[in-house]
């Protein structure tokens, strides 16, 4: 079977317009997602190059929209190309049988099962809709609508307005997403906008962060009442990874496209073979006592778990670090810019309190996490990691009892764009955030959100990244139970316990496999680590091993030609 070749256009001479007026082109995100999903495919910097590359399916991130470049697309989709758009290509509506709606801020859409969507609705953050004119609605006719689309922040479902629309176009057709796909992510995980002030507390009295303290939940784009569920003890807590569904939703699509073609289109998956999902424990030293130390090291050693060791200045003796290595943990940075113990939000003291950790240790130190989640602008952080050698981040999480879980909307590893004032590029550090942190704590919820963090977490194959501090797991016999159970609960549920360090370098590693078509169009995959997995959309009358967002797929071990 042949693979199928998938482009991805994010028009240069479109995306400089934009960064010259100060606007952010978020839509590059999609090449991102993309990769996170392990999705070969070939980048466009100009649609004139559509018609040289030959390829199957193109994903139209952000274009020029003249006469010459919708003619472009119009003729790529008539010769039997599929053209997909996340809420673009708006001077096509007319032209496709199509009426252009206003924006629409956040609200909720429903995704249905044939696409893989779940029973709960999918928050958005941004929608461009289309809807069909009467002309060219109904059955049979050139455009289908998918899904529904709520009118936005607290509007009622609207069933004429779909969240998706398939419209046929001479032997191929435009899938047109009404939801601004890459925004919608992009501010899940990072913000609509810089850390600036201090974010809406809950209305409840669960979550106020409004203490004067810049943080990383000072800027989350949930809603407090809305997606916000209660464990049977009465905990709130975020429930639905929606940057992560929507991740799903488009690469799905993608593999929906080629199963339509009759096409292969390999990816890699998120782990390595016998891996299903991962789990994390990390601490924050803090106090740095000693004995709150062996104390944690005596835990972990019943539980028989590798975590991840965030320092803060001025650390432990000598002697507990010489344990922590031995008994195979990772040592990692827990940078100080909390003002009231003595931090500074400043690169040249990002820079000495590492260097102070490093030597310390001597160890070289790549993770890192934010003492109190201290966070500023947007991508500041980001930038000391790159110039100072740390490869992955864990501070974008919970401050507050009630805003525990998934208040980024994500579980998964990624890496985060920068502003239009950087090309909105992507930042080489690995964001790893975490659910919650001290589990059993008198401030904290306790351990009836164990179990829904776990079952949310394995539903997207993420990172359960639980955060337990040294001093309370010696101080609070409760805290250390906690832990115990996050545990035993993970690995009854096929977890595995891996450190910062180690889903960094697995990472990057299956970011280096490439997957190309040899001279007869099979797929050949090259530079994969030898357990690595890859998978396939099944074709008719083939039996799926396994569903991967949201499509029946056949599952490969790594070799020379794969769906052949």
């Amino acid at each position: 079977m042949k693979m199928a070749r998938v482009a991805i256009l994010t028009d240069r001479k479109a995306a400089e317009r934009r960064w010259r007026y100060g606007a952010d082109v978020f839509e590059a995100y999609l090449e991102e997602i993309a990769a996170s999903a392990g999705i070969p495919f070939e980048r466009l910097e100009s649609v004139r190059e559509l018609k040289a590359e030959r390829c199957d399916i193109a994903v139209v991130a952000i274009s020029e929209e003249d006469d010459e470049t919708l003619g472009i697309l119009m003729d790529f989709a008539k010769q039997g190309g599929t053209i997909v758009s996340c809420a673009g290509l708006n001077r096509m509506a007319g032209r496709l049988g199509c009426r252009e709606l206003a924006a629409a801020g956040a609200g909720y859409a429903q995704l249905p099962a044939a696409l893989g969507g779940r029973p709960v609705p999918y928050r958005y953050l941004l929608a461009k809709p289309w809807v069909p004119l009467p002309a060219t609605a109904g059955a049979g006719a050139a455009v289908r609508g998918i899904g529904t689309l709520s009118a936005g922040e607290g509007g009622g479902t609207r069933p004429e307005v779909p969240l998706l629309l398939e419209i046929a176009v001479g032997r191929g057709r435009i899938v047109r997403w009404n939801v601004h796909i890459p925004y919608t992510v992009v501010a899940f995980q990072q913000g609509s906008g810089p850390v600036v002030e201090d974010g809406v507390p809950a209305p409840d009295g669960t979550g106020a962060l409004d203490e004067g303290i810049l943080k990383a939940d000072d800027r989350c784009e949930m809603d407090w009442d809305r997606d916000r569920l209660r464990t049977d003890t009465g905990y709130p807590y975020y429930a639905y990874p929606y940057a992560d569904w929507w991740r799903e939703a488009f690469v799905g699509g993608l593999l929906r496209e080629a199963q339509v073609k009759g096409l292969a289109l390999p990816f890699v998956d998120y782990w390595p073979e016998g891996v299903e999902q991962v789990a994390m424990i990390s601490h924050d030293s803090d106090m740095n006592i000693d004995e709150s130390a062996a104390a944690t090291l005596d835990v972990l050693k019943e539980c028989g778990i590798r975590s991840t060791w965030c320092m803060l200045e001025p650390g432990y003796s000598a002697g507990i670090y010489e344990r922590v290595r031995q008994e195979g943990h990772e040592l990692a940075y827990h940078y100080n810019a909390l003002e009231m113990d003595g931090g500074r939000w400043d690169r040249g003291e990002f820079e000495r309190q590492l260097a102070f950790i490093r030597e310390r240790t001597g160890e070289p130190i790549v993770t890192n996490k934010n003492h109190y989640t201290r966070y500023e602008g947007w991508g500041e952080l980001f930038r000391w990691c790159e110039q100072y050698g740390i490869r992955s981040d864990q501070t974008r999480g919970p401050s507050k009892k009630g805003n525990v879980g998934f208040l980024f909307g994500t579980c998964r590893p990624y890496y985060p764009i920068a502003r239009y004032d950087e090309q909105n590029r992507l930042y080489r550090v690995l964001e790893v955030g975490f659910l919650t942190q001290d589990l059993n704590h008198p401030s904290l919820p306790d351990t009836s959100v164990i179990a829904p963090f776990l079952d949310a977490v394995a539903d997207v194959r993420g990172v359960a990244h639980f955060l337990f501090h040294q001093t309370h797991i010696w101080r609070e016999p409760g805290v250390a139970d906690a832990l115990r159970a996050v545990v035993r609960e993970a690995k009854a549920r096929g977890y595995q316990f891996w450190t910062n360090e180690r889903i960094w370098r697995w990472e990057e590693a299956r970011r280096q496999v490439r997957i190309v078509r040899d001279g007869n169009g099979a797929a050949r995959v090259e530079q994969a680590p030898p357990d690595a997995v890859i998978w396939t959309p099944a074709q008719d009358g083939q039996a799926g091993s396994a569903v991967r967002f949201g499509v029946k797929c056949v599952r490969y071990a790594v070799k020379n030609e794969v769906g052949s």
